[in-house]
């Protein structure tokens, strides 16, 4: 009996001893992730001129593929033409010559977090950009929450407001919260088969009161405020409700067709705002974006005539902010649930 119990008090310690020692790694992980989260609150940005990378490249290749005597043809050659150039650039009116290109990019997830960098990169560039200048975007988001894709959009507007012309080049996708983004263009121009569209607004949440009452589980949720909560996870699922969230999503996708209408006033909002997508050549057809094109042949063919900068925020990930990120997403994740339990869910534009 007696060596049972000190079997038993052995397991018990042991146990608690993997708890504490997983309490304190999530712990030091949770510091870890909020130190790192001050830190990224400075935003860097970084500057590279893409003339030169291309530049670099193609000369990579031409000495490896050619001889001595080829390369020195092609040299000269190149040489004449920038002679040739400049003696045209000196008779170009100055607002053509001078003209630059600015290339940011933007990934999108659900919580369009791409938009703290987008941010400080677009109020550096209203500093020093002017209206000949051009900014393009290479966009790439299938939607996300409204709160979240109507900040990123705002960011764009910014430049828009400026008069600066701005062009969204989407290689992948740019549906829903990404289209409300992209709209805001003076130009889209999307690859061939790149999905476009999804203009409408969706939520969804799991309900457990079934399952509550089936073991006599009583669930309390007080408010005050008679739409305070319509659907819940937990709460019993009533007309009322469900009709009065049914309104809330109505007024979303409301707002949504007129932030498209007030940017592309050319579309016929009744075909495309229906929640479906196209890819980039039915996109064309609809007029949801305006020229059929890779961001590379865009970039390629510009950098003939203007000089191009990449702008964007270095990532530098050691082992250690890997597995931070890894910690601080699920968590993130389970914070989130935990919010949407006693928050009403988001709408989606997705």
């Amino acid at each position: 009996m007696s060596n049972s119990f000190f079997s038993w008090f052995q397991l018990t310690l042991a146990g608690l001893g993997v708890i504490g020692l997983f309490l304190l790694f999530f712990g030091i992980i949770a510091l870890i992730s909020l130190k790192k989260n001050k830190l990224n609150n400075n935003i860097k940005i970084n500057i590279k001129k893409i003339n030169e990378i291309f530049a670099e490249n193609k000369n990579k290749i031409l000495h490896e593929v050619l001889t001595s005597s080829e390369l020195k043809i092609i040299e000269k050659k190149e040489k004449e033409e920038n002679k040739l150039k400049k003696k045209a650039d000196k008779k170009s009116p100055p607002a053509e010559r001078d003209k630059n290109i600015f290339v940011l990019d933007f990934n999108g997830d659900i919580a369009a977090s791409a938009v703290t960098a987008l941010r400080e990169q677009i109020t550096a560039l209203l500093q020093v950009a002017r209206p000949v200048d051009e900014i393009l975007i290479r966009l790439e988001s299938p939607g996300g929450m409204v709160h979240s894709y109507g900040l990123a959009a705002s960011q764009l507007a910014r430049i828009r407001e400026k008069k600066i012309p701005l062009t969204i080049c989407v290689d992948k996708v740019a549906a829903s919260g990404g289209y409300m983004m992209a709209c805001l263009a003076d130009k889209i121009i999307s690859a061939p088969f790149a999905i476009i569209g999804s203009i409408g607004v969706v939520a969804s949440l799991p309900n457990l009161n079934k399952l509550l009452k089936k073991n006599d589980i009583d669930y309390l949720e007080m408010t005050a405020g008679e739409y305070k909560r319509t659907l819940t996870p937990l709460g019993e699922i009533t007309e009322k409700g469900k009709a009065k969230f049914q309104e809330q999503l109505e007024d979303t996708h409301e707002l949504f067709k007129n932030h498209i209408k007030k940017y592309r006033d050319n579309l016929d909002l009744s075909s495309v705002a229906t929640g479906e997508y196209w890819y980039g050549l039915k996109a064309l057809e609809l007029k949801l974006v305006d020229e059929i094109k890779t961001s590379d042949d865009y970039l390629l063919e510009a950098s003939q005539n203007y000089d191009i900068y990449h702008i964007f925020t270095p990532k530098k990930e050691s082992f250690k902010d890997k597995l931070t990120g890894t910690a601080a997403a699920l968590v993130s994740l389970i914070m989130e649930k935990c919010t949407t339990k006693n928050e009403q869910k988001y709408p989606l534009l997705m």
